[in-house]
């Protein structure tokens, strides 16, 4: 008779309560059950478990369920950084000032199509000055069906876009570097998440407008909303070359196609991309920001091919 094997974890039928990943402490995780009830589970630092995961908590036991999207960043490092899980939309925010850095927009717009997250451009401190024309930069990325939203946290000018679309979509991330006030925008849409955020910053001796952790706010008009830390690099995480141009906001000015189907608007023949850099349709300057995502892309493509 066959020794009886007693199954791996991978084997067992799931056990413990569901929940969800709604705060990442380092060392601990806060897990939201379906019942509205909050528990902190410790946690390996290299758990792998992110903001968004549904989990099985057994115990101090976590178990992650398979994630439906995760949003992915490359460290000005290298390593690669899960930023949340299971999300519908990522806003990426940018700011009058201090001026936003396009590339960052640009990396951040490709990461979230590539994972099958929709993104959305939210153009922050609308009340201030825009000498270097940030407003009218990051509106004309909306040629294709990239959606930028301009907003105020101060004055409150086009917040009530940002949470309908919120509402709409489901989850959505906001992601930006440290200054452009993605905690201020937070503030406006859940007013609770000042008092949170003031008290956890003097708790930790960080700013008041510092966001330390990734935290899941459920918004009061609908929807959910996952408050990061400030990054200031956003590499690309396994991009092809050959899809990079799929991603970018600047071609669906180009409504013509290339003639060869995996063209990457180099120095191939019969480009339609480069022809509207010729006639004027695509300015240079996103064409420019076009051909740095696809150098870091292929330079990826070659590190990771000597690799294997």
């Amino acid at each position: 008779m066959a020794k009886h094997r007693r199954p791996t974890t991978m084997q067992r039928a799931p056990q413990g309560r569901p929940g969800t990943v709604v705060e990442h402490l380092g060392v601990a995780v806060e897990v939201e059950t379906e019942g509205g009830e909050r528990r902190r589970v410790r946690v390996a630092r290299n758990s792998g478990l992110v903001v968004g995961d549904v989990v099985l908590v057994d115990g101090e036991r976590v178990e992650a369920s398979a994630r439906r999207t995760e949003l992915r960043r490359r460290t000005a490092g290298g390593a690669v950084h899960v930023v949340a899980a299971n999300l519908d939309a990522l806003c990426v925010v940018a700011a009058v000032d201090p001026p936003a850095k396009a590339g960052l927009v640009d990396r951040a717009v490709v990461a979230a199509r590539a994972a099958g997250i929709r993104p959305v451009v939210v153009v922050n401190k609308s009340d201030l000055p825009d000498p270097e024309g940030v407003i009218p930069s990051m509106r004309a990325r909306g040629e294709d069906s990239l959606v930028v939203l301009v907003v105020s946290a101060h004055s409150g000018e086009g917040v009530d876009r940002l949470a309908a679309l919120i509402a709409e979509v489901g989850r959505a991330v906001l992601v930006g570097p440290s200054g452009v006030g993605k905690s201020s925008l937070l503030n406006r849409l859940l007013p609770e998440a000042a008092r949170s955020t003031s008290e956890l910053s003097a708790a930790r001796g960080a700013g008041v407008h510092t966001t330390t952790t990734s935290t899941l706010w459920r918004l009061p008009a609908g929807g959910e909303l996952v408050d990061t830390p400030g990054v200031r690099e956003y590499g690309l995480v396994d991009v092809p070359p050959e899809d990079l141009a799929a991603y970018f906001p600047a071609f669906a000015a180009v409504p013509e196609p290339c003639r060869f189907r995996d063209c990457r608007h180099e120095d191939e023949p019969g480009c339609a991309v480069r022809a509207a850099l010729a006639d004027g349709r695509l300015p240079e300057h996103r064409y420019l920001a076009y051909r740095t995502l696809l150098d870091e892309a292929k330079l990826l493509e070659r590190k990771a091919s000597s690799r294997s």
